[in-house]
């Protein structure tokens, strides 16, 4: 089949078409806006990372499906997209760390490592036989009495955020987020809010195998992932609170009636 100038910029390598665009970065965009959600809210004492998984078979091992990486002791990320693009990044961004460790005898700033990662991500943009990254990274961490998220798109772009999600219930998480976020909220109450987001995303159905998280924390100086232990009281007291405001909706509905 012969190819039209125009099938050439859809469907080659990633090239201006005439008007500006580039359709194989907007390609990898709607791969991101497909994928699972993510979460990143930040705290006074920390950052909160959370994915939805989705798990798709009853018979699948829930913790086989890695959505956060801790990629420095003081850095992790959450992904949303192609999970197998994520891992390349995450290996990408865990080198950085350490060549930055041995250089200069410190740990690397979490912008710096956020910046390195979009700068290799855009490459692929430019280089003629190679395709986007089709994944959207929440990266969060901490440094020198600050914490940090920032948000890292296809293209190499980066954006800093208080709070934000990735994935496909970017909007319905927004919109929670802009009712309830405050900036003097603390880290406990940040991993509510993020569970309270995943809530509303998957209708009810988030448990402890759907959902993993993580914390970075600004006194220990460190990212960690939750345990599940750790994490399952969080999800009851959601579902609890959602069940209970869900139900005084249904009795004020029929006193209405």
């Amino acid at each position: 089949m012969q190819m039209t100038p125009q099938m050439g910029y859809d469907r080659a390598i990633t090239v201006f078409s005439p008007d500006g665009r580039l359709f194989q970065v907007e390609y990898a965009r709607e791969a991101v806006k497909r994928g699972t959600t993510a979460v990143g809210i930040k705290a006074q004492d920390g950052i909160v990372l959370l994915v939805d998984k989705r798990l798709t078979s009853r018979l699948l091992e829930g913790g086989s499906v890695e959505k956060i990486f801790q990629i420095d002791e003081h850095i992790g990320a959450a992904t949303s997209g192609l999970v197998a693009d994520a891992r390349i990044l995450m290996d990408k961004g865990r080198v950085e760390a350490q060549i930055n460790k041995i250089v200069y005898d410190e740990a690397i700033d979490v912008q710096t490592l956020a910046k390195k990662i979009c700068d290799f991500k855009q490459a692929y943009t430019q280089i003629g036989g190679l395709r986007p990254f089709g994944t959207a990274l929440l990266i969060g961490g901490v440094y020198n009495g600050d914490n940090y998220l920032l948000e890292t798109d296809p293209s190499g772009a980066m954006l800093e955020y208080k709070a934000t999600a990735i994935g496909s219930g970017r909007s319905i998480v927004n919109e929670v987020l802009e009712e309830k976020y405050k900036e003097d909220i603390r880290l406990e109450d940040a991993l509510l809010l993020g569970l309270e987001a995943l809530y509303k995303v998957t209708e009810g159905k988030i448990d402890i195998a759907t959902v993993d998280a993580g914390l970075a924390e600004l006194e220990k100086k460190r990212f960690r992932i939750i345990s599940a232990d750790e994490l399952e009281p969080y999800i009851k007291k959601v579902k609890e609170r959602n069940k209970k405001a869900e139900g005084e909706s249904e009795g004020k509905e029929g006193e209405e009636r």
